[in-house]
């Protein structure tokens, strides 16, 4: 549970915190993937709060505080993210890997889910994932174990620093490993064509767009 300030819960709360029997839920939904690879394809959102990597772009501050988002049993989560049409689930934070994921990815693919991870890879992975978005910040770098297993790199590309932060990572997954630059939201009308002059001279990247807030869907 690293980085997560659960110091008020009784001794019983934080067994179940640790077998990964209750979770701090920021949100669920049901929506379409709009970054990445997978971008179009819709799928449940299950974003569990508590992260200490603090970048100061993050869009979902919210999330970094998991003391605030209430403590939801697994069996819960189960119902909500089985009940839609699509059999997928994207597991997302926060850092979904502060916590122990092995029940919540073990009883989503009894029930045949496809299970879809975005993390930072700065702790180890818990649970087996179908596929594995790394998205690697400077503040807490990934892990050497989690670069080999990322199926897909996207590096956010928030000053001209990021382009070689982004070569840094690449050279370090998996030959197969899928590349991605997205601009910070906030920068995009700056960064947005800087991306596409680089990717044009280094096609090995591709571009990753944050299409849903274009689409305006959550």
């Amino acid at each position: 549970m690293a980085g997560c300030d659960l110091i008020h819960l009784d001794p019983a709360e934080r067994s179940q915190l640790s077998e990964g029997l209750l979770l701090p839920v920021m949100e669920m939904f049901y929506s379409i993937q709009g970054e990445g690879f997978n971008t179009g394809k819709p799928a449940a959102f299950l974003r569990i709060g508590g992260c200490d990597v603090g970048c100061h772009w993050c869009d979902v501050k919210e999330a970094w505080d998991a003391s605030i988002h209430p403590l939801t049993r697994l069996q819960d989560i189960i119902d909500y993210v089985v009940a839609f049409p699509a059999r997928a689930v994207v597991v997302t934070g926060g850092e979904p890997l502060n916590y122990n994921l092995e029940s919540l990815c073990r009883q989503l693919r009894e029930r045949s889910m496809t299970l879809f991870l975005e993390t930072c890879g700065a702790y180890p992975l818990s649970g087996h994932f179908d596929w594995i978005c790394l998205s690697p910040k400077k503040n807490m770098a990934p892990r050497p174990d989690m670069l080999d297993m990322a199926h897909e790199l996207k590096v956010i590309i928030h000053d001209d620093s990021d382009f070689a932060w982004a070569e840094e990572n690449a050279a370090r997954v998996g030959a197969d490993c899928q590349l991605f630059l997205q601009s910070e939201w906030s920068r995009y009308n700056e960064m947005g064509p800087k991306i596409v002059d680089y990717v044009k001279e280094h096609p090995q990247w591709m571009i990753s767009l944050q299409a849903h807030k274009f689409m305006k869907i959550p």
